[in-house]
Parts: C-alpha cells; structure tokens; sequence
C-alpha cells in the first residue's frame, strides 16, 4: 500500500510568495501595461488619470480604493478585456492637510466609459465623502455609458446623480472636466457646485456635432459647440477656466481654501496680514463725478478686500455681474457685485442666475456675502421679457431673501428701482448697509423720473429744454442721494469710501456669531 508520504505533494505558497503576488498585482496597475495609450494621452496635453490624482492632492496622501475591481460584462468580447480598476482611479487624501474624496476617470481604459463597476466605485467614494463630511472631486475624461454593458451603466449614471443631488448642499462636489463630457454624462457636472474646464482640451455636449449636423443641418467644430471658452462665456456651465492641466488642478486646490468641509463647518480662515484698519483713500477716486461713465468693480473689491487677493467665479459669463470669492480679516466671504463696466451694470438672465447660484451656494457653505451695488435696472428690451427675465431676476431675489448667512451691502452709485431690492436690499433682511456719498438711491433715475412725472409740465414750458435740465438738478439734488433712504433707517450708515475696508470687517466680527431660525418646510419654491 502506498504510504501518503510517497503521493505528489502541492507546492507550498509561503507568505513572502502571496506578497510578492501583490506587489507584482499593484506594479501593473500603474500604467504601465497601457504604455501606448499613456503615450497618445500625454500628445494630447493630457494628463493620464493617476498623474492628476498626485498634482490634486498632498504628496504621498492618497489611498486609493477597489485598485482590483473588474467588470462583469460578457458580451461583444469584452470579456476577453478585464482590466483592473475598471477605468476609474478613486481613493482618498488631502489638499492642505484636509480630507478629499476624489474619482478620476481614465481615459485609457475603454476610453473612460462608465460601466456598473466604475460606477460603484464611484458611489462607494461619493457615500464615503459624505459620511464623514468631506469635498468630493470627480475627474471627468469618459466617452460616456459604457455600450457593452447596455441599461448597468445606464444605472450607474442614475446612481452618481441621485448622491450628487443628495449630497448638494451638505459638501462641496467639484467637477473637473478634462477630456470629453458627454451625453448624460454632463449631468453629474451640472449637479455639483464648480465646474473646471482646460482650453482645447476638455469638451462638454448633450449632442455632438455629427448628431446635430444630422438632426438640425448645422455645422459646428467640438471646441465651438463645447469648448471651455464656450461653456465659460456663453452657456455658464463652465465656473472656471484654464490653460492646461496643472494650472487647473491648481486652481481646484485654491478654491478648496475657501471652502468648508461640510456645510457644518466654516471655511478655513487665517491669520490677516493686511491690516483690518486699512483706509484706502484711492476709493476716492473710483468713481466718476458723471453718473454716466462707467469704473471697474474689480478695484473697488480689490482695494477692499484682504491683498488685494480677488478669486472670481465665472469670471467670462454675464460679466455684468462680478462674483467670486475674497478675504476680508482672514476670513472667506462670498462677493457679489454690480459691473458698470458692462451693459452699465443693469441685471438681465445670465447675471441673475449667475448672481443667485452663488448667493446660494455661499449659503448653503456657511460663507458670508458681500455685495457691492451700481445698479441702474434690469436690462429692457424683447428678448429678456420673452426669455422670462421676471422669472430669472427672481431667482436672484429668492437667493438673497433665503439666505441666513451674513449679508452686507454697499451702495457705491446708482441702485434704482425692483433691481435695487434684489441686489441684497435691507428690505430682504440684509444685516448691514452701507452707502458711499455717491449713491444715488430712487425709483428709476433723474432723466426717466423727470420724463415721467413732469411730462406735461416741460411740455408746457417756454422752453422744454432748459425746464427739463432745472427740473433734473432738482430731482437729482432731492432724490439722487443716500440721505432719503438713511433717514428712514433703509441703510445703516452712509461712509467714506475710504473707510469702506474696515468698516465691513467691524460688521463681520460683529456678525459672526448670528444664528437665524427659519419656517420648517420640506423646501421652497424657487421659480426655476
């Protein structure tokens, strides 16, 4: 009989064996069984998924999860294609030292395209981040749902929308966009609160431009339909902008510095450099002695705000509306401020609905909002009373009259009639409001009251001309000024432009314990 000793024995695996394994498993999934498509990438200016990741966070922070997860799918021979990671590189580290989950998508496997398993990895990200109170990021470079895997990635889609809807508010979700976005795809994006994009590089899109040529006859290029510049300036799905990759992951982590973790928390604040007391008595001559010439808002926000240090959002589209985020005593505040640079600074469809989004976002961030006021009306004509421009501008007043973070105001020119109350009016319970000497608060301004009220008097008039001109020197004289509305207490306090600085700081300290209760309700009605 044959001793058990004599039968073939297995071969012994020691530990050091399995390490091994591991290591040789993980030294594969560093692109380096992809060495082609990492070179057509890097020709492309792009970077690949993982050289994103480690410019985005802190040396040495990241801890990537599911770096084996494979897909499942069997049909039309990608199963003969099981790459692990399944095209999407997600993980955890930190950005100045604070906590971010991030998911970026790698277009060198299946182009990027979302399958059930890329898309879990993402939600198990997404559901880690907010449980635990931390940004999320997602890279986007995917050529869309993942056509093997048929209605799967059609879920999977529908999975990372309802965490960005749920975790809208709560952290702040920023999207990346660094190659194609497209489809359903763009959803997830729009969702989120900031949208990156690169020039040339990255492109966003329900329809591509063969479809479109196909369906509607026109003819347009990738970068015209969309381009960074065209989502930037035209349509407003682009927040910001930049030259290449490494320029924009830059800017990502710069704006993470203005913002908190959670809406639980406050946004990180540091020790002023720039004297709290600071008088700027260039403020002075900011502003035109004719009402009719137009300044830019930035130097007045740049000679206020801490070094001069001005973070704008959306800095291309409706720019006659300013918005971004600044410092004032080492503190992030949101600002949002009238252009008289650009079509006079009057309020139409694009700057109130970009003004309100980030009054909003500001809000739900715990951010206090600085609004600065050179507001003539809303912008007449057809086109933005048949585009709905009622609806839209009440967007704004909705935005502003929610919300419950520190709001202060300052009137440096013109604020006239409805768009006067919209932009942060004390009438929509604005905290504080300051007016410089050259604020010219009315109905509607000296030309158009005089037309209106006096309109049969000046026709009357011996001479209509000069009647006109006397009767717009008294108007402006009564009515064009601060006074009125600081005798009825609708403003705080008429300043020195020069004092601006240091009298909004005081306003701030003041306010930064101010809590404000509102009526339970499942959520408002705000008129989309």
């Amino acid at each position: 009989m044959t001793k058990t000793e004599d039968l073939p024995q297995p071969s012994v695996r020691t530990v050091e064996d399995r390490i091994e394994e591991l290591r040789k498993r993980r030294a594969a999934l560093l692109d380096g069984t992809r060495r082609d498509a990492v070179r057509k990438q890097h020709e492309k200016g792009k970077l690949t998924a993982r050289e994103r990741v480690e410019l985005l966070v802190d040396r040495d922070s990241f801890q990537e999860t599911d770096p084996f997860a494979v897909h499942r799918s069997h049909d039309f021979g990608i199963e003969r294609n099981r790459p692990a990671g399944d095209g999407v590189i997600t993980g955890y580290g930190t950005v100045d030292g604070r906590r971010v989950f991030v998911a970026s998508q790698d277009f060198t496997v299946f182009g990027g395209s979302l399958g059930e398993i890329h898309a879990q990895k993402i939600c198990k990200v997404q559901d880690l981040a907010m449980s635990t109170g931390a940004p999320f990021i997602q890279i986007n470079d995917s050529g869309g749902a993942r056509i093997q895997e048929g209605a799967a990635s059609l879920a999977g889609y529908g999975y990372v929308f309802e965490r960005n809807v749920r975790a809208s508010g709560v952290i702040p979700q920023i999207s990346v966009i660094m190659g194609p976005c497209a489809g359903g795809a763009v959803y997830s994006p729009a969702i989120t609160d900031f949208t990156f994009m690169v020039r040339e590089t990255s492109h966003m899109f329900i329809t591509g431009p063969d479809v479109i040529k196909a369906v509607t006859g026109e003819e347009v290029t990738f970068e015209e339909l969309g381009g960074a510049m065209t989502h930037a300036s035209r349509s407003g799905v682009a927040s910001f902008v930049s030259q290449d990759e490494e320029e924009c992951l830059a800017m990502v982590r710069h704006l993470l510095s203005y913002l908190p973790s959670n809406n639980l928390e406050d946004a990180p604040a540091f020790a002023p450099v720039d004297d709290p007391d600071r008088h700027d008595e260039g403020l002075t001559h900011v502003i035109p002695d004719s009402a009719r010439e137009p300044y830019d808002m930035h130097e007045v926000i740049r000679r206020i705000v801490d070094d001069g240090d001005f973070f704008e959002v959306f800095p291309f589209w409706a720019m006659n509306v300013v918005t971004g985020f600044a410092r004032l005593d080492g503190r992030a505040v949101g600002v949002v401020a009238n252009q008289p640079k650009v079509l006079a600074g009057t309020l139409n469809i694009d700057a109130s609905e970009k003004a309100a989004r980030f009054v909003r976002t500001c809000d739900a961030f715990n951010i206090p909002i600085v609004t600065f006021v050179d507001v003539p009306g809303f912008l007449p004509g057809t086109d933005q009373e048949y585009q709905g421009i009622i609806r839209h501008g009440a967007k704004l007043l909705y935005a502003f009259a929610e919300a419950t973070v520190p709001r202060l105001t300052v009137i440096t020119r013109k604020a006239y009639g409805g768009a006067y109350l919209v932009m942060n009016s004390k009438h929509l319970r604005a905290d504080v409001s300051f007016a410089w000497p050259t604020a010219e608060i009315a109905v509607m301004g000296p030309e158009g009251a005089v037309n209106v009220v006096f309109r049969k008097q000046i026709e009357k008039a011996e001479d209509p001309t000069t009647a006109r001109a006397e009767l717009i020197q008294q108007y402006q004289e009564k009515f064009a000024t601060p006074y009125i509305a600081a005798e009825r207490g609708f403003i705080d306090d008429v300043i020195e432009p020069a004092e601006t600085r240091p009298r909004l700081i005081k306003a701030l300290r003041m306010l930064a314990t101010k809590r404000e209760t509102v009526p339970a309700r499942k959520h408002g009605n705000i008129p989309l």
